[in-house]
């Protein structure tokens, strides 16, 4: 056990006295020394570092990491858009990674201002920043090997994805909901990472002119006529399933409500881009085309 101890105490003590420099999404140059205790803030960039193989290394995350299982016995310090510094300073982090998603960006300064090292990553919805945070990581963390690997992988099942998509002719209309109950549902236009998700697996979107989120209303949902409903499985259940969803303003009278075709994945899963990528869209893809598993 002390041979063991030992070696970990070494492998920590080399990643530490081998400084690293990478410009991060701000045009800062950052140099990293020291990453034996780490502060992730948001889902990808917790489970990019924990496919590295430097999870151990993690103190603290946001609560929107719930990947891998790991990660739920470590400390929260809040969700990464709304973020105080207080907490994270408290924990004597050696390094803080985040995204740009992350905020306010008062927090940020502020961490900075205290001397903390934050290194901030695009928030990219496309499988070239996924992997161009996982290269990125991999440097961080001494994991280069690792990352190349990771990412062969991605690339590979983005393939296999895309081998499925010729086989049909269709594109259908997908509706990306988002919910947290009755009281709180958002239909999902450009420049979002449901909108990039859905083109990936072989639909479109059916909520056109609309960037962002906004509200779902009656008007929206008839006018988007969408073939599918696509949801997160946490968002599903907390409107009571597939009835639930059907009882929403206008939903009944679309194609996806006549045939009740709501499709739900796993939220970090589904929206996350990170190590899981590639496997997701060739998820949705089957979902989004059932004749495909004829």
């Amino acid at each position: 056990m002390k041979r063991v101890g030992l070696t970990v105490l070494l492998s920590l003590t080399v990643a530490a006295a081998q400084p690293v420099t990478v410009t991060d999404a701000t045009g800062q140059k950052v140099t990293v020394r020291d990453t034996t205790r780490v502060v992730t803030l948001g889902g990808p960039v917790t489970e990019i570092v924990y496919a590295l193989g430097a999870g151990s290394r993690i103190i603290a995350t946001d609560t929107s990491s719930t990947f891998p299982a790991a990660t739920r016995g470590l400390p929260k310090v809040g969700y990464q858009r709304n973020l105080s510094a207080e907490g994270i300073l408290s924990l004597k982090p050696t390094l803080v990674i985040a995204t740009t998603e992350a905020g306010p960006p008062s927090t940020l300064a502020q961490l900075r201002a205290a001397g903390l090292n934050v290194l901030i990553l695009p928030a990219e919805y496309t499988p070239e920043g996924t992997r161009a945070k996982i290269s990125t990581l991999g440097k961080v963390f001494g994991q280069e090997a690792k990352a190349a690997e990771l990412n062969a992988g991605i690339s590979r099942d983005l393939a296999k994805a895309a081998l499925l998509t010729a086989r049909f002719q269709s594109r259908p209309r997908v509706m990306f909901i988002y919910a947290r109950g009755p009281q709180t549902v958002q239909i999902s236009g450009a420049g979002t990472a449901a909108d990039a998700m859905i083109t990936l697996g072989g639909g479109v979107n059916a909520v056109q002119g609309v960037q962002g989120y906004k509200p779902l209303t009656p008007e929206a949902a008839v006018t988007a006529a969408p073939d599918v409903i696509l949801m997160l499985s946490g968002g599903l259940e907390s409107l009571g399933g597939v009835d639930g969803v059907l009882r929403l303003p206008g939903l009944a009278q679309t194609p996806a409500g006549r045939n009740r075709r709501v499709v739900a994945l796993d939220d970090l899963y589904l929206l996350g881009f990170g190590p899981r990528l590639g496997r997701a869209v060739q998820d949705l893809t089957l979902a989004l085309h059932p004749e495909l598993k004829r």
